[in-house]
């Protein structure tokens, strides 16, 4: 028989302090004027639940704007997910959810683009000119 080794809890022994870092990128709206980061930045403010309460940041997360960056630093656990979703809904707020979306630039970062509409080909416009 195997024997199970259980861990033992070490004393006197602190956790690091996980400092979390979300950027979003909102340049591309922001530059043709569709959407106003400044606003965005507040809806975070106001939307971000922390401990179950909106309006609560506190010292845990902190939230700051570079031209059209906004970055979220967090103590806490916080997810990108949550980001996505917060910026999702801001989107659809102001009537913008139809025109742009929301990419993972990387793994710390999100970015706002516009749909890629392709028009479709007239006939016309494809013939090679055989005539």
């Amino acid at each position: 028989m195997a024997k199970s080794l259980s861990k033992k809890p070490v004393k006197g022994k602190k956790s690091k302090k996980i400092t979390l870092k979300f950027n979003v990128d909102c340049s591309i709206p922001v530059e043709d004027e569709i959407m106003d980061a400044s606003s965005f930045e507040q809806f975070l403010r106001d939307r971000i639940k922390v401990n179950g309460k909106t309006g609560n940041l506190g010292n845990e997360v902190t939230l700051s704007k570079d031209k059209n960056t906004i970055t979220v630093s967090s103590d806490i656990s916080f997810s990108k997910r949550y980001l996505k979703y917060l910026t999702k809904k801001f989107l659809k707020k102001n009537n913008l959810r139809d025109y742009i979306r929301v990419v993972a630039s990387s793994s710390v970062g999100y970015e706002l683009r516009y749909f890629q509409i392709n028009p479709e080909e007239d006939d016309e416009a494809s013939d090679d000119g055989d005539s």
